[in-house]
């Protein structure tokens, strides 16, 4: 019979259920992956089930998102994590060895795996050919202690690239284009795999930016074949040996399919407040820019920041403009410096920010009032910057630099500046230095795990009564967002501390001087009222 690459690797990895589409099936996961805002609560989680080491064949917890705030909040839960780490037999990446996507692509991603992960954007892997799904902490602890994740056996959307990318158009607008077609709505239980002529002229980082990004579709994931591009993005990454060939079957069925003609793309932009609502280039000509930012785990690879550095090279940032690259790595910052082109882009004006996801999930660099922010990310939802009504465009890195260096938009192909081909690198810098490896189970006893003061062990669930009776404190409309239920930024420090976080859920709707959705939920619980939220 044949299959969709997506069904192979379900059905490798099948323990409960049947490949039936819309039902619940479990599959056994094979890695694992946490980051520091999401992943004390997993391990907090996974502790509390009695288990003492994970079970899967590799589990990473990153540091990458709470790095620097003031109180302890952040720097006790990385101890904690840390110390669990080498206690539970986890790999643990330090502050400082960068995004947790880009650093699993690089050293850990392998095709033909299962990857749960802690984050919405853990798709990244499906460009090298796992079949990659972000979920929620408990989902991530439970695959920790070896069991199964359920989801719904999903619909494949097959999208068919054909063609090559043209000069100035990037890997960031076949996801734009994908997204102005499908929107971030109606996908949910669906794949969406790529296949076709046009997907051998993609690196790895390349596809990568793509699958990354399809998080905002809405579908459990997106996934690309394993093929000689894969080979060689393992080759370079000194890891030949997890390469496996991997595609979906000649004459295999999807659920629908949606060509994109590389060649004929443009560079797109996604515009505030939502990553569907997209615009080409052109027609956004002349829009006055005051702050551009390159990074993110969408956009900040070895190859994209090549690109800015050429770009830039020589050259000097619009006076008008407040520019920072954030690299994805320590890896990738190495190697840009090793090279040259870091001083290139400092040269030019740049502000070289950790490599972390910072200014991404609305930690630091928001904009100033009623300006323009052109950033290489994956989102733009209202206000997750840190500025109230932000005006905020999502683009490639070859539109940013040049937006930085016009201090306007400018379609990139009447920019004047001659196009710098670049090529995926035949070795990266390979130095895992500050990723501590996971203990044996000998030296793993003797661990002594750091609770800080701010870390508070979550409520156990309970079972629901057959009948629930309560209160509507909130009808919620379209397009309700993560950062709508639980704000980002500067409340992210709160994560391990639940009770705490919870003060500000549905924060956003608070009206000024009046009892926000926190107290009058908190109300409600004192007098044994259910409250209850109705999703529209």
């Amino acid at each position: 019979m044949v299959k969709t690459l997506t069904y192979k690797i379900l059905e490798q990895h099948l323990v409960d259920g049947r490949l039936e589409k819309g039902q619940a099936i479990g599959i056994k996961i094979d890695q694992t992956l946490t980051q520091d805002a999401t992943g004390t609560t997993a391990f907090l989680l996974f502790e509390s089930m009695g288990a003492e080491r994970v079970k899967t064949e590799l589990s990473v917890s990153y540091i990458d998102h709470n790095m620097s705030q003031f109180g302890p909040e952040n720097h006790n839960d990385h101890l904690y994590l840390q110390s669990i780490a080498a206690k539970t037999g986890v790999y643990f990446s330090r502050p400082g060895n960068g995004i947790c996507h880009q650093v699993h692509l690089e050293r850990f991603g392998k095709p033909g795996t299962t990857l749960l992960g802690s984050d919405s954007h853990t798709p990244t892997g499906g460009g090298m050919g796992m079949l990659a799904i972000g979920a929620g902490g408990l989902d991530v602890a439970v695959a920790m202690g070896g069991g199964a994740f359920y989801l719904v056996c999903p619909k494949v959307i097959g999208v068919k690239l054909t063609g090559k990318l043209p000069q100035w158009v990037a890997a960031k607008d076949i996801i734009l284009k994908l997204l102005s077609i499908l929107t971030t709505k109606g996908n949910v239980g669906c794949v969406v795999e790529y296949f076709g002529p046009g997907v051998a002229t993609l690196s790895v980082p390349q596809r990568a930016t793509v699958t990354n990004m399809g998080a905002e579709l809405g579908v459990t994931t997106s996934i690309f074949p394993s093929d000689q591009q894969t080979r060689k993005f393992l080759a370079a990454q000194n890891r030949e040996k997890d390469y496996q060939p991997l595609a979906a079957d000649e004459d295999c069925q999807y659920d629908r399919i949606i060509e994109i003609d590389l060649s004929s793309l443009e560079p797109l932009v996604s515009c505030s407040p939502s990553p569907d609502n997209i615009k080409t280039v052109k027609s956004l000509e002349g829009t006055k820019v005051n702050q551009v930012i390159i990074g993110s785990c969408t956009n900040s690879s070895f190859t994209d920041l090549m690109m800015v550095a050429k770009v830039l090279k020589g050259k000097t940032i619009h006076p008008a403009v407040e520019f920072a690259i954030a690299p994805g790595s320590r890896q990738v910052l190495n190697m840009l410096a090793a090279n040259g082109a870091l001083a290139d882009i400092v040269a030019a004006g740049a502000r070289v920010l950790e490599t972390a996801c910072g200014p991404c999930i609305g930690l630091g660099f928001s904009p100033a009032d009623g300006t323009v922010s052109v950033r290489t990310f994956n989102r733009n939802f209202a206000g997750r910057t840190g500025t109230k009504e932000d005006n905020v465009f999502l683009t490639s890195p070859e539109v940013a630099a040049i937006a930085a260096l016009k201090g306007e938009i400018i379609d990139p192909r009447k920019a004047g500046i001659e196009y710098p081909p670049i090529e995926l690198s035949e070795k990266f810098l390979i130095d895992d230095n500050m990723i501590q490896k996971s203990l044996p189970p000998a030296e793993a006893k003797k661990i002594k795990i750091l609770r800080g003061s701010t870390i508070v062990v979550p409520e156990a669930a309970k079972r629901l009564p057959d009948n629930l009776q309560g209160k509507v404190l909130l009808k919620c409309g379209d397009k309700i967002t993560t950062d709508h239920i639980m704000p980002a930024g500067a409340f992210l420090k709160y994560r391990s501390n639940l009770p705490e976080y919870s003060k500000y859920v549905f924060n956003s709707f608070n009206e000024p001087n009046k009892p926000t959705f926190a107290q009058k939920a908190l109300e409600l619980k004192k007098k044994g009222i259910a409250c209850i939220v109705v999703a529209a």
